[in-house]
């Protein structure tokens, strides 16, 4: 059933249009460790840390990748759809817990950058909104099976509230059938004891009787003495 749903909302995310994303990309500057660099910003609505992680992800499909204080640096990354040539990737990423802004520069040699117009700037605008795509939708699949695994577990804490319940019930059951049984016995030994009671009355009458015959007896017999 869980795989069934889950294939349901593959289809649902990828159906959705490109404009849904919440995504903004222009060209501007950025001081990046005292040198200004040329390059694309890209802003993206969403969990900031996520983003951030998905773009660490992505840069090391491009080659060996290092960061420090999430300042990310490429290298001779290889990025055939904007160049033929190693390109020299430096991008930043500030983050929050809404959004994530990220800053990407790819120089192309001899402090070439991409920009505006220039040699590569469609192919990587491209690159970020696909990588925009792709985190975001992510996102709405990490967000969409949370909630269907929330709605899994509260079906199943309702499935184990049923079962206990039954439980109850069935103890319940048996704690009726142990107090019937009870009720049973108490009027059986009710009855036991009434019986006992009108036995005893007897008894109790017949050593009466008893108890002054001999009572008679013993009178008769110091009668005989005085005589």
């Amino acid at each position: 059933m869980k795989k069934i749903l889950y294939f349901v909302l593959i289809n649902c995310l990828l159906s959705l249009p490109t404009s849904s994303f919440a995504q903004t990309i222009y060209a501007g500057e950025n001081t990046v460790d005292k040198a200004k660099l040329a390059g694309l910003y890209l802003t993206i609505q969403g969990d900031g840390k996520q983003i951030e992680k998905d773009w660490e992800t992505q840069l090391q499909t491009y080659g060996r990748a290092s960061s420090s204080r999430s300042t990310y640096r490429v290298p001779n990354a290889s990025i055939p759809a904007i160049s033929s040539e190693p390109i020299n990737l430096v991008s930043t990423v500030k983050t929050s817990r809404t959004a994530a802004t990220i800053f990407t520069s790819f120089d192309l040699g001899n402090g070439n950058f991409v920009t505006t117009g220039g040699t590569g700037y469609s192919a990587a605008e491209d690159l970020l909104k696909s990588f925009a795509n792709k985190s975001l939708y992510g996102q709405e699949v990490r967000i969409s099976e949370s909630s269907f695994d929330e709605a899994q577990k509260n079906h199943q804490k309702t499935v184990r509230n049923g079962e206990r319940l039954q439980r109850e019930i069935e103890q319940n059951a048996k704690e009726k059938d142990r107090l019937l049984k009870r009720i049973d016995d108490n009027a059986k030994e009710l009855e036991q004891l009434t019986k006992d009671i009108a036995t005893n009355k007897t008894e109790q009458e017949t050593a009466l009787t008893e108890l002054e015959s001999r009572k008679n007896n013993v009178e008769a017999v110091k009668s005989k003495k005085s005589n």
